[in-house]
C-alpha cells in the first residue's frame, strides 16, 4: 500500500512541478508583452503580428493609429509584435 502511494507521488510531483514552471514562465512573458505595449509612444515604429510596419501617430485606450507609407491604419494594442523606440 505504501509503495503504491510512493510510486504515484513519484509520477505526480514532477508533473505538478512542470505545470507550475510553465505557468510562471507564461505569466512572466505576458507581463513583459503588456509592459512593451503600454510603453508605446507617438513616433515609435511598431510591427504588428500581421507584419504591418508603421509609425505611431495617435494613441487611444486600447487602440492606436499607425502611418504606413501614406496610409493611416487603426490597430489594437494587442496586435503589436515589436516596437522600435524613437529617440
Amino acid at each position: 500500500m505504501d509503495q503504491n502511494i510512493l510510486m504515484n507521488l513519484m509520477l505526480v510531483v514532477p508533473i505538478i512541478i512542470m505545470l507550475v514552471a510553465m505557468t510562471l514562465s507564461q505569466k512572466k512573458k505576458n507581463k513583459k508583452e503588456q509592459e512593451l505595449r503600454n510603453s508605446i509612444k507617438i513616433g515609435d515604429e511598431v510591427t504588428t503580428i500581421g507584419g504591418i510596419v508603421g509609425t505611431v501617430v495617435s494613441i487611444k485606450d486600447e487602440t492606436f493609429v499607425i502611418k504606413s507609407q501614406s496610409e493611416h491604419i487603426k490597430v489594437k494594442k494587442w496586435s503589436v509584435a515589436a516596437v522600435n523606440k524613437s529617440e
